[in-house]
């Protein structure tokens, strides 16, 4: 039910209602605990410091829509609270159809032990730039962050992931980053209120001290998770630094992810990005480390096609060798948003809109076709 290809929806969209569609992508067939069992987890990262509230709620409904398992959102209640309503929205479409059940999807949160640049948002004073800058900036920016107009000029904070490349392209390095420190304190109440099923925790490798700390504030919220993941870069001695992390972590109560960042929020930059972390993955799968394996950095299109080609999916690995172990998933961040940037560029320019995309059936539509290719290769 989950593998129906984009030709397929965009054939069935033309005889059938939008209600009907869906189903298609979302009967659920599995929780997302047996997806990530199975090797088909499937993640989205809107972004640990993206705070762009009705793009998080497009996002967060049509990923959901498409049949994805998780998303990973900022540490801000506001954020949460958008992402919800867009999962929210996507299961009362499907409540709608008695053929459909309402698809599971948990709801993520990031925190960090320390300086991260999934943390971070560019700055400048716009007032302080060259009257004849090219401003190159504004054209390298992925998120449509950048603005020189009478309306707003400089960075548009809410859109800004810290991504970095506007920094090295300004002609007179006037762009600088400051630090967005994620707080326990404030998505305490959202864990304990089960509002939020996951956390990711961000570290490095050196970080023992810093990632202890961040641990103890962590504890009051374990019970509540259905899933914990630990994010780190590729570095030298990382396998030894992780094995440290998972002595320090246990007993624990839920799964453990070990998110292979291998190439961080470049997915939307080449097709080669996704290189680096399937090699990484490859290396931490290999380790025998206690967990599942999930990929992100620079994960795209290409991704699942490359794991497939490398015998490290489940169904392409048992088939040669059951007893051969397998990525259980994988996150998708840049890249997955960029595939629905236009759409909601178009959602926004609605005269009097909402915001809801439910609201503009034509665009869901699209916006759904296109994930769909996204998340079904790794579905299916």
């Amino acid at each position: 039910a989950r593998c129906m290809t984009s030709p397929q929806f965009s054939k069935l969209l033309n005889s059938r209602s939008l209600i009907l569609a869906f189903p298609i992508f979302v009967s659920s067939l599995s929780s997302p605990l047996d997806a990530l069992q199975n090797g088909h987890w499937f993640k989205l990262i809107c972004g640990a410091s993206f705070q762009h509230l009705p793009a998080i709620r497009t996002l967060a409904l049509v990923y959901t829509l498409a049949g994805a398992d998780c998303i990973d959102v900022a540490a801000d209640p506001a954020v949460v609270y958008a992402a919800r309503s867009g999962i929210k929205a996507a299961q009362n479409l499907l409540k709608a159809n008695e053929s459909a059940s309402a698809s599971q999807v948990w709801l993520m949160v990031s925190l960090n032990d320390g300086e991260d640049p999934h943390f971070r948002k560019a700055i400048f004073d716009p007032q302080q730039c060259p009257t004849d800058c090219s401003r190159p900036c504004v054209s390298i920016c992925p998120a449509e962050a950048i603005a020189f107009s009478p309306l707003q000029s400089g960075i548009i904070e809410d859109r800004c992931y810290g991504c970095g490349r506007c920094l090295p392209i300004c002609p007179v390095g006037h762009i600088e980053t400051r630090s967005q420190p994620a707080t326990t304190a404030a998505i305490q109440p959202l864990v304990s209120a089960e509002l939020v099923q996951a956390l990711e925790l961000h570290t490095q490798v050196g970080h023992e001290a810093e990632f202890q700390q961040l641990w103890q504030q962590v504890q009051p919220m374990l019970p509540y998770l259905k899933v914990l993941a630990v994010s780190c870069p590729d570095d030298e001695g990382v396998l030894e630094y992780l094995s440290v992390l998972y002595a320090l972590m246990q007993p624990l109560p839920c799964p453990l992810i070990w998110q292979t960042d291998g190439r961080p929020m470049s997915g939307d930059i080449g097709d080669g990005a996704t290189r680096a972390t399937i090699k990484y993955g490859e290396r931490v799968l290999r380790s025998q480390l206690p967990g599942f394996v999930q990929l992100a950095g620079g994960t795209n299109r290409h991704t699942v096609p490359k794991l497939k080609a490398r015998v490290l999916l489940r169904d392409h690995a048992t088939t040669r060798n059951p007893s051969l172990e397998y990525i259980s998933g994988v996150a998708y961040g840049s890249y997955a948003r960029s595939l629905v940037m236009e759409i909601q560029t178009q959602l926004e320019a609605q005269p009097q809109s909402t915001y809801k995309i439910e609201d503009y059936p034509t665009l869901l539509y699209s916006a759904v076709d296109l994930v769909a290719q996204l998340i079904s290769p790794l579905k299916c």
